[in-house]
């Protein structure tokens, strides 16, 4: 038997952990920190005025302190409905930051006064909600640990929209990862915004979390930006912030601000007025953009506090009234909102007055249907007929960014003729220039003589390409034509008959942007071991176009043997066209458009 020292025993072992966690405990994870001031561009999604503070957390600028009362400038130091965007391929992303007020308020939590919300977007375009674990000391800190690395695609990361406090300022914000993993800012959205100047209720009391507050969540449904102007007990239609909302080049205009006018204006023609002069003031900018005046939600309390009721009533009599006066002034773009419409009722409240989430999302899909209508968005039940983006191949092109030249060009230079695509057309040739460029030669010899624009893009599917229609990309200019070619990327997800309805919804998409343009419907291009289904799927497109009565033409064929099958030598990979395929395209293409322009 072998006796041992107990006492050295234990004293080795001792040591034997403490050297093999050494490492562990000296050695933290390194992290890569960023701040909105490290970007050359601005990155703070939901600011109006980006160029007059670009170091600023905050929603009115710097010179609207000297213009608008001292509650208003405090309450727009709060960063409701602000954002920050970026890429990152991170396991693991920790936000911290200080505030300037109280982690929380007696009818609303910290989460939602002083927390952050993270959400991610794969690259198909469908949102996810990432959990974080948080912490509200004299730094608040979240962080998101054991991300999905990757969606399938690709290795490149995925889209992150990070979302501000409701009720709170914010200082000192860093976005934290992992050394050695990528994080990429991106910059303001360049669509036009929706602009809501509204109360409380739009800043975002009481939601739980600051992805929760009503124009945010419309932001995300309609992937749009949206401004939040709403200031808790300060939404008044004073001029002063009327005319800073005017000074917004905005997609439309929203005036929720009936439930603080009740409260501050005793009289009511003052109130009347207040709503006549700032609808006045916007549309003599304005001409053209909507404007949504929307009606009191009402009090959910209002049947056992009798003397609540008449409040609300009132104020949306006097708004129908002044709706009604400026109707017959023959303003033109203003819509109404109805209460009936918003479908508040006693589970939607916190207090009677504030929505609780139900309620926010009651109001968000109150507004998302109007505004749909307003702005000609309707969405279909199929998933070729809802508009979403993509990032399917970020190692060959950035989406968004051909996207913002797109929107760039619109505004730059005037085109005849707009090509609408896919990767086919994406990588033949023409501008937005590119690196993908396939079929330069007979872009340069058939197409750029006849002022066609590429708006091809990779990977693209029919709802993408919805996506930037709703998004803003037939806007700014008068085409004669427009070339439609799009669905095989749809081919593995879809029937048939989905493709043909989804390209249907495009259409009419289409039509209602560009009334005057000639519309014509390409067959898809056949591909590999595909030829005999899309040979079928081009009778159904070929059926649509004649029933909604545009053109229609199949240049594709002339890419076929006389056996049905794929001509190997005109393709680079079975599906993409090389330069040879191209020049066969180009020259059955310039021949239908030349012979629609001579028949004019």
């Amino acid at each position: 038997m072998v006796y041992r020292n107990s006492s050295a025993s234990c004293l080795y072992l001792a040591l034997f952990w403490l050297l093999a966690n050494a490492g562990l405990a000296q050695t933290p994870t390194p992290y890569t920190w960023w701040k909105p001031a490290d970007s050359p561009f601005p990155v703070v999604d939901g600011q109006a005025w980006p160029g007059e503070m670009p170091d600023t957390l905050q929603r009115l600028p710097p010179r609207a302190k000297a213009l608008v009362r001292k509650p208003v400038w405090d309450l727009s130091r709060q960063t409701a409905g602000l954002s920050i965007r970026f890429v990152s391929n991170a396991p693991e992303i920790i936000v911290r930051y200080q505030v300037t007020g109280n982690a929380a308020l007696p009818h609303m939590p910290a989460t939602g006064v002083s927390g952050v919300d993270l959400y991610g977007i794969d690259s198909d375009g469908s949102w996810h909600l990432a959990s974080g674990k948080y912490s509200f000391k004299d730094t608040v800190q979240y962080t998101f640990a054991q991300l999905r690395p990757t969606d399938g695609y690709h290795k490149l990361g995925r889209e992150y929209r990070l979302y501000l406090p409701l009720y709170n300022g914010v200082r000192n914000l860093e976005i934290g990862v992992p050394a050695g993993s990528s994080f990429t800012a991106l910059p303001q959205r360049p669509e036009k915004p929706i602009v809501v100047y509204g109360t409380s209720i739009a800043q975002g009391a009481c939601a739980s979390r600051p992805g929760m507050a009503w124009p945010t969540i419309l932001a995300r449904k309609l992937d749009r930006p949206v401004i939040n102007l709403g200031f808790s007990g300060n939404g008044r239609l004073e001029k002063e912030v009327v005319d800073l909302v005017n000074e917004i080049d905005a997609k439309l205009f929203v005036l929720d601000c009936l439930p603080n006018l009740i409260q501050t204006v005793v009289d009511r023609p003052e109130l009347e007025k207040r709503i006549i002069d700032a609808v006045r003031t916007l549309r003599a900018k304005h001409p053209q953009t909507p404007i949504l005046l929307t009606e009191h939600d009402g009090y959910t309390e209002g049947y056992l506090m009798p003397h609540r009721q008449p409040l609300f009533e009132n104020a949306n009599l006097d708004l129908r009234e002044a709706f009604a006066k400026l109707k017959g002034e023959n303003i033109q773009g203003i819509y109404l909102l109805p209460m009936s419409e918003i479908g508040m009722d006693l589970d939607c409240m916190v207090d009677g007055t504030h929505p609780n989430d139900l309620g926010m999302m009651r109001y968000a899909n109150a507004y998302e249907k109007k505004i749909r209508e307003i702005l000609q968005q309707p969405l279909g039940t199929l998933t070729t007929q809802i508009p979403t983006r993509q990032n399917r191949e970020p190692g060959s092109y950035n989406w968004e960014e051909r996207h913002t030249e797109m929107l760039k060009l619109n505004q730059t230079e005037p085109t005849r003729i707009v090509f609408i695509g896919n990767s086919i057309t994406h990588n033949w040739g023409g501008k937005p220039l590119n690196n993908r460029i396939a079929g330069a030669g007979s872009w340069d010899k058939y197409l750029d003589p006849l002022q066609v624009r590429n708006f091809g893009f990779g990977w693209d599917r029919v709802e993408n390409v919805l996506w930037r229609v709703y998004n803003d990309e037939l806007d700014d200019i008068a085409p004669e034509q427009i070339i439609l070619n799009i669905g095989t990327n749809n081919l593995h997800l879809n029937t048939d008959d989905e493709i043909v309805q989804g390209l249907k919804h495009l259409i009419h998409a289409i039509r209602l942007r560009q009334p005057k343009a000639r519309l014509t419907l390409l067959g898809i291009y056949p591909r590999r071991e595909q030829e005999t289904r899309v040979a079928g799927l081009n009778k159904g497109i070929q059926a649509l176009a004649r029933s909604e009565n545009i053109g229609y033409q199949d240049v594709g064929k002339r890419l076929l043997l006389k056996t049905g099958k794929i001509n190997e030598q005109l393709f680079s990979d079975g599906l993409h066209p090389n330069a040879a395929g191209y020049e066969v395209l180009g020259k059955e293409l310039a021949t239908v458009l030349k012979s629609k322009r001579a028949k004019e």
